[in-house]
Formats: structure tokens, C-alpha cells, sequence
């Protein structure tokens, strides 16, 4: 969860303070013990503010502790140049919140200082409530889960393995771009560095990954682009890029693979898969997000996700629109994280769910796609895109679908059936989304997170987006 500051500013008069300080530390703690409840880590500056010194004080106090958010609370009538020279301090996002009590005036407090932040132009949001009250701790736990994604953004480093592939631009971002908006830099590295690595990697590391693949996971091996030696030169290649993710100190990571790779030494599929995963042979693992063909956007979309949310998230084509049936077939080659199969934190349930089938002619190279059905749920679907080169997210509610057996077989069987499919009732009239959306490439993380999306745009200063039937 996010890491929260909470200040008290209050009256600059002595004799005035001394009457009510009692009133706002007990509003106080009952604000943090509700943070906290909520499961957020909360920094509390030692006292009120109630002089300029102490403003400037405190807030440095509290920046210090690399707080995501920091809230200003009002209990009490307060000196608005107090919160001017706090904010002064204060680098992240700010969360003006009064207290509604009547005998105190709070909510006039927050007003002044509201407005005199808006005088110089600071942005700020405004809540009010009762410090326990479970709508404001869910509203404030909303921005500071936002504003963790996008602190942990800054400074990050994503590795573009290889560069362009098959001319897409909505795949290549500018550089400059990404470190003025969102703090990122980007490590070029070659794709004959996965080569390389792969034929060095441990032979008996491959063998046990390989043999743990075919205890738990369907694999039909064809003697030709699936074979024993191929499925270990794909395992080699996901130990080659855990290798360039720890030596280059990779945050995120997209490989190109086609054409090249795809075509002379393997498909990334199973790389790309388990790098997304929150495990592997070797037992759990924090998620890493690689997105297929170096797809920028699609990754640093992945990368605020998985912030967000900590698990892992949904890569995929909008493959295809089933008019009669008004869903979407969200179908990528390998990419979907066998996670998705069952959203199961125990792998053997996941892959029990998932199959190793020969690549198909797309792919001369060969190896095995990793395929499975996305299992059933409410998801959150959005993409980071650029118009006229100003970036938006684009954004929507979704509903993942499961059938029956036949039904499933004959959707898949019109696309491209061994490949992960996620079958997809969108928000969005079909006219309304393929009329406005900025790519080909879609990213999903479970459940309902638009508010906190919504809150990522406002403090990364970005247009939203959002498609709905409504």
C-alpha cells in the first residue's frame, strides 16, 4: 500500500491553540488508525503546525520520509500562509481534508488555504468527512495509491531489447518524452545479447525448467517447430533476460523478437510469459513486465498496472470483434502471463489450465506458444497512447467471459487457436472503439482501478480517455 504524510495545521495563537489541541490530535488519531486500518503506512509530523517555522519544519520532516502523498488535515480554523509555506516543502501530491465536526471550523480552514494554493496555482485536491469515515480513508487511498504509481515511476529504467519492429509506431516512443513526463529513462540493448546469453545459459537449468514445464503444463511437442531443444533454447532466453534485468538493472522491459528473432532462432513467448508471472520453476517471483515487440507504451501502461495493483497484467492484440455475440477476442501469440489462466497464486493450478503448442507460420523459427483462456472476472482495460503528441490514457470497464467447450473451441478456432485468448464484453460500443482507439495492442489488470487511473492522469497532467456505454 501507499506511504502517507498527515500534518495538522492549526491556529497561530497561542491562547487559541492551546484551547484545541487536544481536539486535533484526537482527530488525528483517529484519521491515522483508519489509514492504517486500510492498510496504508502512515508518517505523522510530530506536532501541529502553529507558526511559519513549524511549517516549514515539519513538512521537511515528513517529505523526508518519502511519503507518495501528503495529507493536510483542518480541524480547526487555520492560518492559510501556514499551509503556504508547507506546501512550499512538499514535493508530491497534496490532499487538503476538513473535518466536518460543527464546533469547529475546518472546512473554513481548508477553504482559505485551498484558495490561497489556487492564487499561485499548486495543485491540490479536496476532501471532507469524519477522520474514521470509511468513503474519505477509501477516497484518500485512491489518490495515494495513484500517486505511489507514478512516484515509482520516476527514476525507473526500461530496457528496449532490439528496436522498431515491423515498422509500428505506436510501439516507439521519444526518450525525452518519457523522462519530461513520467521520470523514466530508456537502456537500448541489442537482441543478439538474448542470443548469446541463451546458448551460455546453464544446459541443466534448461532440462529441470523444461521437465517442471512438462509436469505441470500440456505440452505437444511435434518433432519440428516444437521440439525438446527448442522449448529449452525459449527457456534459455528467459534466463538470458533475467540476466540483462539484474546486470543493467532493468525496471521494465520490451523485446522486439519479430522478425528477426521469430524467424532465425526462437519465439519469446515463454520469455515474455513468465517474465509477467509472479513465479517459475525456481518458485515465486515479483512480476516483471515485458511487453512483445518493444512495445513502449504498452509497457510503461504495464508498469503503472502492475503499481497499482501488484499483480500481473494483461498484454494483448484486439484480435478480433464477435459482432454476434458484441465480445472481443484480446489474443497476442504468447504474451498473455499464465497467470491469467486461473488467477491462481499456486503455478501448478495455472498450468494445469495451460498449453505448450507449436508456433505457427507466422513464426519460422518456431517454438511453443503458450496458450490458455483468461479465466472469468470484472477487469480494467487501458492504454497509454499518443495524440497528436500529447499522451492520453485511454480507458474502460471490461468483463472477461468463460463458455462451454464447444463454444470456446469454435471462437477460437476462427482466430488463431493456439494462442492465449481472452474473450472480452467491453464498456464501449465496438463503432466507438475501433473509431477512437490509439493502438492495436490492449492491457488489463483484474477488477474495477478507473478511479485511481483517473487520479494517475491528473497528477502525470495527462488527458483522459474513457469509453463507456453510458
Amino acid at each position: 500500500m501507499a506511504r502517507i504524510g498527515v500534518i495538522n495545521i492549526s491556529d497561530g495563537r497561542d491562547y487559541v491553540h492551546g484551547g484545541i489541541a487536544e481536539f486535533i490530535r484526537g482527530n488525528e488519531d483517529r484519521l491515522v488508525a483508519a489509514l492504517q486500518a486500510a492498510g496504508h503506512q502512515v508518517v505523522r509530523a510530530g506536532e501541529a503546525v502553529t507558526s511559519n517555522t513549524l511549517a516549514g519544519s515539519l513538512a521537511r520532516q515528513v517529505q523526508a520520509e518519502g511519503v507518495d502523498l501528503t495529507v493536510l488535515h483542518y480541524c480547526v480554523w487555520a492560518f492559510p500562509h501556514f499551509t503556504m509555506l508547507a506546501a512550499g516543502q512538499l514535493t508530491g501530491p497534496l490532499v487538503l481534508v476538513a473535518n466536518t465536526d460543527p464546533v469547529q471550523p475546518g472546512m473554513v480552514g481548508m477553504l482559505a488555504a485551498g484558495g490561497a494554493l489556487d492564487q499561485i496555482g499548486r495543485t491540490h485536491t479536496r476532501l471532507w468527512g469524519d477522520p474514521d469515515d470509511s468513503a474519505l480513508i477509501t477516497r484518500i487511498g485512491v489518490l495515494a495509491a495513484a500517486a505511489s504509481a507514478v512516484t515509482s515511476l520516476r527514476g525507473q529504467t526500461f530496457g528496449r531489447i532490439g528496436g522498431r519492429p515491423m515498422g509500428m509506431y505506436t510501439a516507439v516512443a521519444n526518450a525525452d518524452q518519457w523522462q519530461r513526463t513520467f521520470g523514466v529513462d530508456v537502456e537500448e540493448i541489442d537482441q543478439w545479447e538474448i542470443v548469446r546469453r541463451a546458448e551460455a545459459a546453464d544446459p541443466k537449468e534448461k532440462v529441470r525448467a523444461r521437465q517442471w514445464l512438462e509436469r505441470h503444463a500440456t505440452v505437444h511437442y511435434d518433432g519440428d517447430k516444437l521440439t525438446e531443444e527448442l522449448l529449452e533454447r525459449q527457456i534459455g532466453s528467459y534466463l538470458a533476460m533475467r540476466e540483462l534485468i539484474d546486470e543493467w538493472n532493468l525496471d521494465f522491459t520490451g523485446i522486439k523478437g519479430q522478425p528477426e528473432l521469430t524467424q532465425y532462432f526462437a519465439t519469446m513467448d515463454v520469455a515474455e510469459a513468465f517474465l509477467n508471472d509472479p513465479y517459475d520453476w525456481n518458485g515465486p517471483k515479483e512480476p516483471h513486465v515485458c511487453a512483445t515487440e518493444a512495445d513502449m507504451d504498452g509497457a510503461l501502461t504495464m508498469q503503472i498496472l502492475k503499481h497499482l495493483t501488484g499483480t500481473p497484467v494483461l498484454f494483448a492484440d484486439v484480435r478480433h470483434y464477435h459482432g454476434d455475440r458484441d465480445i472481443w477476442d484480446l489474443c497476442n501469440s504468447g504474451q498473455h502471463a499464465t497467470w491469467y489462466a486461473a488467477r491462481s497464486d499456486d503455478p501448478a493450478e495455472n498450468l494445469a489450465k495451460v498449453h505448450l503448442y507449436p508456433e505457427v507460420f507466422f513464426f519460422p523459427a518456431g517454438g511453443a506458444s503458450v496458450h490458455h483462456v483468461a479465466a472469468p472476472g470484472e477487469m480494467t482495460l487501458a492504454r497509454l497512447t499518443r495524440h497528436d503528441g500529447n499522451y492520453r490514457l485511454q480507458l474502460m470497464l471490461g468483463e472477461f467471459e468463460n463458455y462451454d467447450a464447444a463454444t470456446t473451441e469454435t471462437l477460437m478456432a476462427m482466430s488463431t487457436p493456439e494462442w492465449p485468448h481472452a474473450f472480452a464484453r467491453l464498456d464501449a460500443p465496438a463503432e466507438v472503439f475501433l473509431s477512437r482507439f490509439g493502438a492495436n495492442h490492449i492491457h488489463a489488470v483484474p477488477g474495477d482501478r478507473r478511479a485511481e487511473l483517473r487520479a494517475v492522469c491528473e497528477l502525470l497532467d495527462i488527458r483522459l480517455d474513457e469509453f463507456t456505454r453510458g
